[in-house]
């Protein structure tokens, strides 16, 4: 299954506000930055670089993958559901990334809730890419 990498790609406005409270990482390796049925501690926001998004099914084969694109915020279903994340995503090295704590995520969203329709507009956006690519297996 193919999903469209700008799905994940958030308004500049909001990754901005983002930034602002996120920690820095660089990565020199490839770096795993959450894995497939972990209960989220963030999100991440790949800022440059390259990243890929993947999911296996429960016997262990690809089902996805994806190549994040610089602006995606990765990790974003799972934080907002509270639910194990459905994919892992793999930062390539060279990639430059901020990490948003679930906690700095929920202060951001309530000190500017027009943050929030921002965010709806990201989590639509990988709804509709997902339907997408069933749709057009």
């Amino acid at each position: 299954m193919k999903l469209d990498p700008s799905a994940f790609v958030a308004d500049p406005e909001l990754v901005r506000a983002l930034e602002d409270r996120s920690t820095a990482i660089s990565c020199s390796a490839d770096r795993v930055l959450f894995r497939q049925g972990e209960i989220p501690a963030g999100l991440y926001i790949l800022c440059q670089g390259e990243a890929t998004l993947t999911m296996r099914s429960s016997a262990g084969e690809s089902v996805l993958s994806v190549a994040a694109a610089s602006g995606s915020l990765l990790g974003l279903p799972g934080l907002v559901g509270n639910e194990p994340y459905t994919l892992t995503a793999l930062a390539r090295s060279g990639a430059q990334l901020g990490f948003v704590t679930r906690d700095d995520f929920d202060a951001l969203m309530q000190s500017d809730p027009l943050l929030s329709f921002k965010v709806l507009q990201v989590l639509a956006a990988e709804v509709r890419s997902a339907r997408n690519a069933i749709l057009h297996r």
